[in-house]
């Protein structure tokens, strides 16, 4: 049965068109159009509802010593109130999953996880931890907006005491009110842009949605939908679950190694430490004239299929045809992507695409 976010009547009101994605009803994009959504985080302000994304609760004296057998990035550095990146992995090196971890307190951490795998980690989480630490699923009471974009600041001010919002990414606070609604505020994003994202409570959702939107109308703020989220997070290369990422595909051979801290102990390390990485993740822009999607097969100069495409499409800032790619470790030289019958041809370019200037 297909699930709705708490903000599914709203969506509906602002005219989002719904489609079904990891289980939920969510707007692809609303009357204006994804490009026209996209420029508008790049340029304004944008707000979206991830009130899919799972939230699991780790708690107990030993939280952080359990919860480090499960990742591969240092939980002992996370300060309170800093959220970090990870990956979660299987025996065999392979990717469970792409997650932050919020630090309440020493006690107690906040995961986020991927919508499409909840409750696969779920189970993973609760039977790899250990039974002095309770793990719980808060998903469903829990609403997500991101509030996005170099104009996301403006629009906060107006419903929130700045002086209680951190200043530097991956940080946060967990008693925020925000328009009136007690809310946690992270500066964290899926866009490439500065923003926010805010949790609330699942039957506050509405309103403070309705809040935002409001206040938001001095800078020209737009509902955004998934489209949009998806071309913004593949322009800054942010790899996506499913696509770079998978249970099929060795975390060190996706372009993440700074995430991975192979000193610690951690369940997939051994995969990881003794089998030499086969392929990589690598950046490709289009020369020929043509748009490459995902699982479009690559070839190289002497005709030899070495890799496929993860992500695809045109880059609506920086302009341009690009895609992300997993190609055998060696490669090097002109990619040939095949496309409906043709071979384009592609050149190595820098991860990410596009990079926001900070001022």
């Amino acid at each position: 049965m297909v699930k709705r976010t708490p903000l599914y009547e709203t969506h509906i009101k602002y005219g989002g068109k719904m489609v079904e994605f990891a289980g939920y009803e969510l707007p692809i994009n609303y009357a204006k159009g994804i490009i026209f959504e996209h420029n508008t985080v790049r340029n304004g302000v944008g707000l979206f509802d991830v009130s899919h994304m799972g939230e699991i609760l780790i708690k107990g004296e030993n939280a952080s010593l359990s919860l480090q057998k499960l990742v591969t990035n240092r939980i002992d550095t996370i300060k309170e109130k800093q959220c970090r990146y990870n990956l979660m992995l299987y025996e065999n090196g392979t990717i469970v999953d792409d997650l932050l971890i919020y630090k309440i307190n020493d006690m107690t951490f906040l995961l986020i996880v991927n919508a499409s795998n909840k409750d696969k980690d779920f189970n993973w989480i609760a039977k790899n931890i250990g039974q002095e630490v309770s793990v719980e699923d808060i998903s469903d009471e829990t609403a997500l907006l991101a509030l996005q974009g170099p104009k996301a600041d403006k629009v906060l001010a107006r419903l929130a005491d700045m002086s209680l919002i951190p200043t530097k990414g991956y940080y946060f606070n967990s008693d925020i009110t925000v328009g009136g609604i007690k809310s946690m505020v992270s500066t964290t994003g899926y866009t490439g842009e500065a923003g926010y994202e805010i949790y609330c409570k699942a039957n506050d959702a509405q309103k403070l949605y309705e809040k935002i939107m409001e206040e938001g109308k001095a800078f020209d703020i737009e509902p955004v939908g998934l489209g949009a989220r998806d071309t913004l997070r593949f322009e800054c290369s942010m790899p996506l679950y499913g696509h770079e990422l998978s249970d099929q595909t060795k975390a060190s051979e996706v372009g993440l190694d700074m995430f991975i801290k192979t000193d610690l102990d951690f369940i997939g390390k051994d995969a990881l430490v003794n089998e030499m990485p086969k392929y990589k993740r690598i950046g490709l822009k289009l020369i020929d004239k043509g748009i490459a999607r995902e699982n479009c097969q690559i070839f190289d100069e002497q005709n030899n299929l070495i890799g496929y495409t993860t992500s695809g499409g045109m880059c609506l800032t920086v302009g341009g045809a690009y895609a992300m790619a997993r190609v055998k470790k060696d490669f090097q030289g002109l990619a040939y992507i095949e496309v409906r019958g043709r071979r384009l041809l592609a050149e190595i370019t820098p991860l990410p695409f596009y990079k926001r200037n900070k001022i």
